[in-house]
């Protein structure tokens, strides 16, 4: 009997939150974008996903495509025909748009994932505040910028919010769903529910830099950082300290090549800027160098590590 109850509350959220929010509208077709969009329509939720061209929305939507070709086979390893299904049924959920202000007209979410540029945001949310129906709530996936801030130009402040996803977005299983003090707690209810809905375990953080990842993880790195630029240690043994030491799965240095430093270096110069007396937030000279150089981790072969061939 417990076991049903438990199937019924597990329907009960998923249709209530399709309920309240059916049509989402992503704008940005980058990695962040393309992944929210992604998991939004394999849950059964209408997508639109908008950008400034068609080439790049064409791109995106191959990207999600074969994302979605690579879950079919392992989940419907001996089942092609199921894997062939599931693959359609999401696509088929997924339309693109380069006209943001035509889309939103039937959106019950408008979610960002674009540059994190504060007047680049506003200028987005103007743009669709008047003609957005009443219903439509706002969110930003900002990782750095305040939501409040970023609602500022917003006539609907009480629906809006911050959705945090992290990369990639369909395998990483949190979402931190970031509550103004003016975000009412309807709007607040319903992201909740939507992001379980969608399959992720969702949090609930207060409009603070960084909201709780972050918050505590850039602070970690640029640690990490300053003592490879004291030479208390080597890369390698700080990264060996907190994988063996510490259990965490990849080492702060490790991370901040991973992560990017031309990211990693505009949020903590932008938290700097705004919160000048606190230490953690203190500029660093060898990730600024790093960037110069566009030495950028991975994504350009070369950061604190080298992985050229």
């Amino acid at each position: 009997m417990s076991c049903i109850n438990v199937i019924s509350r597990n329907f009960s959220t998923s249709v209530v939150a399709r309920a309240a929010i059916k049509n989402v509208t992503v704008v940005g077709g980058g990695l962040m974008g393309s992944g929210i969009a992604q998991v939004s329509a394999q849950s059964g939720h209408n997508v639109t996903i908008v950008e400034l061209n068609q080439s790049v929305l064409d791109k995106t939507y191959k990207s999600i495509e074969n994302s979605l070709q690579r879950i079919a086979k392992k989940t419907f390893k001996e089942n092609p025909n199921d894997a062939n299904a599931f693959v359609s049924e999401a696509l088929s959920r997924i339309s693109t748009s380069t006209d943001l202000p035509n889309v939103v007209q039937d959106s019950d979410l408008v979610l960002e994932a674009i540059v994190e540029n504060l007047s680049v945001k506003h200028k987005l949310f103007k743009s669709i505040d008047e003609v957005a129906p009443k219903k439509t709530i706002f969110a930003s996936n900002t990782s750095s910028l305040s939501i409040s801030e970023i609602a500022s130009v917003s006539n609907r402040k009480d629906r809006f919010a911050g959705l945090h996803f992290f990369n990639p977005v369909p395998v990483m299983k949190l979402l931190e769903v970031v509550k103004t003090p003016e975000t009412s707690d309807e709007t607040y209810q319903k992201l909740m529910a939507w992001g379980k809905a969608i399959g992720k375990t969702t949090i609930t953080c207060k409009d603070t830099p960084g909201f709780v990842v972050n918050r505590l993880l850039l602070p970690l790195m640029a640690e990490a950082i300053r003592m490879l630029e004291r030479g208390d240690a080597s890369p390698r043994d700080i990264d060996i300290a907190m994988k063996l030491g510490a259990g965490h799965p990849m080492g702060p240095i490790e991370l901040a090549d991973y992560v990017g430093h031309d990211t990693t270096n505009s949020i903590i110069n932008g938290w700097h800027d705004k919160f000048p007396e606190n230490p953690l937030f203190e500029p660093l000279k060898s990730l600024q160098k790093l960037v110069d150089e566009k030495k950028l981790g991975t994504k350009t072969g070369e950061g604190y590590y080298s992985y050229k061939k």
